[in-house]
C-alpha cells in the first residue's frame, strides 16, 4: 500500500503537524499506469506468436484436445464418474448410498405417479421421468446429493402449457387409441424444450416462485379431492377461476372420494411431522407415501370402490419402456415461449441446490458441467416421453438425511423404479387417484413454510422483500410463468435503481495511517484545500451516467452558470479554496459502456477548460479500455493515470507544492 509523503505538510502550508508516520515506512515515486505496466506488466508473447492467425491458434488448441491426453482430459471433465469413482470409499459409503436411494426410488414411485396428474398426462410418464432423468444425471453430474426427478412447479407449469396447446376434447370420450394419441402429442411438445438455458435468478424469487406455486398446486387438486371432474383452468387468474369453479360443483363432490382424501391426508401429513421432528433419531424416514398407496390399493381393490362409487384409479400401468419418439420441428415455435421459464426453473432450482449442498459438505460444483447435465437429462429423456425435470428440495433433503454419500445413490434409486416399470407395476392398478392428489399437497410443506422466513428477509434486506412480495403476488394472481417473468424484471429493476442511487464519497487521509475513508465517517479525517478527492462506487452506464455528471457537478462546482463554490463534505474552511486538482478512485467502477465513457471524456474536458487538473486511480483493465476507445487520451496524459489513491494523491500534493520530492510512503 502507498500513503502520503512527509504526513506533516497534509493539514496545509505552514500547520504544524502531530502525526506519527509508522515504523518501517519506505519511499518511492508514484506509479502512473504506463509506470506500472513497465515495472510490472505482463512478459510480451513472441512476435511469431502475435503474428500468428487466431483461427490457427484455435485449430491447434482443437488439434491438441484430439490427442489423446487431450481426448482423456476432455473425457474426464465430462464423465464425472471416472474421476470420483476410482477414490470411492466403498466400506464407508456405499452402505449410506444404496439405503438413501432405495430410500428416495420408493418416494419416487408414488411422487412421480402424482406428479404426472400435475402434467396432464398418464401417471405411468411420472414414472419415465422418476427413471431416466435421475440415471443420466448419475453419469454426468457433479452434485454428490442431488436428487433429480419430477418436480412440483415443472409438472405445473407443463400441465398448463399442455392442456393450452393440446386440449382434451370436452366431451372426454376417446377411445384406447384416441388416447394414446393424445398423450403421445402431448408429450411430445416438450421434448424440444430449452433445459441447456442457463441464467442466474435470485433466491427470493425462486423462493416466492416456489411458495406460489405450492399455492397453485393445492388449489388445483381440489377436484380430485373432492371426486368433482372439472375442466383445467389456465391463463391468468386462473386459481381464483379453479376456486370458483369448486366451489360451485361442491354439491357434487364424492363422499367416496371425500373420504379417501381425508383419510390420506391424515396419514401423510402427521407422517411428513415426524420425519422432520425425529430427523436426526430417525435411522431412515418413514415411507408414508408409499405405505398410503400400498394401503389405499387394497382398500379399493377389497372394497370395490371402484365400481360401486365410481372412484377415479389409475388403471394399467404399461410395463417396460416406451419407444423412443423423436419430437417434430414444426411444434418448436409454439413450445418456445413456454420452454424457456421452464428452463430457467430448472436450472436455478437445480444450481441452487447443488452450491448449498456442496458448500456444506465442501466439495465444488462444476456449473458448465452442471448445466450440460441437467440439459442432457431434459433432452435425452424426453425421447422417452418424460416431461421436464430438475432437481428437488424434498428428495435431496431425503437422500442427505438416509446417508447418500455420492450419485452412486441414484443408481439405486433407479434400480426401485425399473422394478416397478418391469414386474411391479399391476399392483397399483386399484391406486386412487384421490391419493396421489393427497401426496402432491403433502409434498408441498416445504414450499409453504418458506413464509416463515419473511421476517428475517424483511431484517436483511427490504429490497429483497419487497422482490419475493412482488413475485409471490404476481405468481398468485396472474400464472407462474407471468409471475417469474414479473419478478426477474422487478429483481433486476431494483438492481438498477440501487446503482442509480449510490453516493459519490469525498475521501480525506485517516490520521497516522495510509487509508483514504469518507469524510462523514469521522471528523479526524484530513482534508487538503484545493484538493478533492471523490470515490464513485457504481458502473458506469448509460442508466447512472446523468447522475454520475450531476453529483461531480456538485462537488467540483462545474454547473452552468454556476458561481457558488464547489460543495464538500468536510469542515467548512477545507472548502473556502477552489478545487484545483480532483482525484477520481474508480475502484468501484465495474464497468463503463460507450454513454458513460463519453461523460468521462466530456468530465475531462470541462476539468480542463475550468483549470481542474483531473487524476484517475485504480481503473480496472475493462473500463480503462473503454475509456481509451471513447477518446479519454486527447484529453489527458498518460502520466494522470494512476493505479492507486494513495499514489494519485502524492502527485496532487506535488502539483500543489505541499511536498517536498515527488516520493510517496509504503508501509511495510
Amino acid at each position: 500500500m502507498s500513503g502520503l509523503p512527509g504526513a506533516r505538510t497534509c493539514p496545509g502550508p505552514g500547520e504544524a503537524s502531530d502525526l506519527k508516520s509508522p515504523l518501517g515506512a519506505k519511499f518511492r515515486e508514484p506509479l502512473t499506469e504506463t509506470r506500472f505496466q513497465q515495472l510490472f506488466g505482463d512478459v510480451e508473447q513472441e512476435p511469431e506468436l502475435l503474428a500468428e492467425p487466431r483461427w490457427s491458434r484455435l485449430w491447434r488448441w482443437r488439434a491438441s484436445a484430439c490427442s489423446g491426453p487431450g481426448a482423456w482430459r476432455l473425457l474426464l471433465a465430462r464423465l464425472p464418474p471416472l474421476r470420483w469413482l476410482p477414490h470411492y470409499r466403498w466400506r464407508a459409503w456405499l452402505l449410506g448410498d444404496a439405503v438413501a436411494g432405495l430410500t428416495v426410488g420408493i418416494v419416487h414411485v408414488p411422487q412421480g405417479m402424482a406428479f404426472a396428474l400435475l402434467t396432464s398426462v398418464p401417471p405411468v410418464f411420472g414414472l419415465y421421468t422418476s427413471f431416466f432423468p435421475v440415471l443420466i444425471y448419475a453419469l454426468l453430474g457433479t452434485g454428490r446429493h442431488l436428487s433429480t426427478g419430477t418436480f412440483a412447479v415443472l409438472s405445473l407449469m407443463t400441465g398448463s402449457a399442455v392442456e393450452r396447446l393440446v386440449p382434451e376434447p370436452l366431451s372426454g370420450n376417446l377411445s384406447g387409441i384416441e388416447r394414446e394419441q393424445l398423450d403421445a402429442q402431448r408429450l411430445g411438445m416438450f421434448a424440444l424444450q430449452l433445459g441447456v438455458l442457463a441464467t442466474f435468478l435470485s433466491e427470493p424469487v425462486v423462493k416466492a416462485l416456489t411458495s406460489g406455486a405450492a399455492l397453485h398446486v393445492l388449489v388445483s387438486q381440489l377436484p380430485s379431492l373432492l371426486g368433482v371432474p372439472l375442466p383445467r383452468q389456465i391463463g391468468c387468474f386462473s386459481l381464483f377461476k379453479t376456486l370458483a369453479a369448486v366451489l360451485t360443483a361442491l354439491p357434487r363432490s364424492s363422499p367416496a372420494e371425500l373420504t379417501i382424501s381425508a383419510l390420506s391426508l391424515a396419514l401423510l401429513v402427521p407422517v411428513k411431522e415426524l420425519n422432520v421432528r425425529f430427523r436426526d433419531r430417525l435411522p431412515t424416514p418413514i415411507p408414508g407415501e408409499i405405505a398410503m398407496v400400498l394401503l389405499a390399493s387394497v382398500l379399493c381393490f377389497t372394497s370395490s370402490l371402484d365400481t360401486r362409487y365410481n372412484v377415479q384409479i389409475v388403471g394399467l400401468l404399461p410395463g417396460g419402456f416406451p419407444q423412443p419418439l423423436l419430437p417434430s420441428l414444426a411444434e418448436l415455435p409454439r413450445i418456445l415461449a413456454d420452454s424457456l421459464p421452464m428452463a430457467l426453473v430448472t436450472f436455478a432450482v437445480s444450481a441452487s441446490l447443488a452450491s448449498i449442498y456442496a458448500d456444506k459438505y465442501s466439495y465444488t460444483i462444476d456449473s458448465n458441467q452442471e448445466l450440460l447435465a441437467h440439459g442432457v437429462s431434459n433432452l435425452v429423456s424426453s425421447l422417452f416421453s418424460c416431461f421436464p425435470n430438475s432437481a428437488t428440495l424434498a428428495t435431496t433433503s431425503l437422500l442427505v438425511d438416509a446417508g447418500g454419500n455420492t450419485q452412486l445413490a441414484g443408481l439405486f434409486s433407479c434400480m426401485v423404479v425399473l422394478s416397478v416399470l418391469l414386474w411391479l407395476g399391476p399392483l397399483f392398478y386399484y391406486l386412487p387417484k384421490a391419493v396421489l392428489a393427497c401426496i402432491n399437497i403433502s409434498s408441498m410443506r416445504q414450499m409453504f413454510f418458506q413464509m416463515r422466513e419473511l421476517p428475517q428477509l424483511w431484517r436483511i434486506s427490504r429490497v429483497d422483500f419487497a422482490v419475493w412480495t412482488v413475485t409471490w403476488v404476481a405468481v398468485v394472481t396472474l400464472s407462474v410463468d407471468l409471475g417469474l417473468a414479473v419478478g426477474v424484471v422487478f429483481s433486476m429493476m431494483t438492481v438498477v435503481c440501487r446503482t442509480q442511487r449510490v453516493q459519490c464519497l469525498a475521501l480525506g487521509l485517516a490520521e497516522g495511517t495510509e487509508l483514504y475513508r469518507p469524510l462523514r465517517e469521522s471528523h479526524k479525517l484530513l482534508q487538503v484545500p484545493g484538493l478533492c478527492i471523490l470515490s464513485y462506487p457504481a458502473p458506469l452506464y448509460f442508466g447512472t451516467r446523468g447522475q454520475f455528471r450531476r453529483v461531480l457537478e456538485w462537488h467540483l462546482g462545474l454547473g452552468e452558470g454556476s458561481k457558488e463554490a464547489p460543495k464538500t463534505d468536510g469542515p467548512p474552511d477545507a472548502a473556502a479554496e477552489p478545487v484545483r486538482v480532483v482525484v477520481l478512485d474508480c475502484s468501484g467502477v465495474t464497468f463503463a459502456d460507450a454513454a458513460g465513457a463519453r461523460e468521462v471524456v466530456q468530465l475531462a474536458s470541462r476539468c480542463r477548460d475550468a483549470g481542474i487538473h483531473l487524476l484517475l486511480a485504480q481503473c480496472n483493465a475493462s473500463v480503462l479500455g473503454t475509456l481509451t476507445q471513447a477518446g479519454l487520451l486527447d484529453r489527458v496524459t498518460p502520466e494522470q493515470l494512476f493505479v492507486s489513491v494513495q499514489d494519485a494523491a502524492a502527485h496532487a500534493l506535488e502539483r500543489l507544492e505541499l511536498s517536498g520530492p515527488k516520493t510517496c510512503t509504503v508501509w511495510v
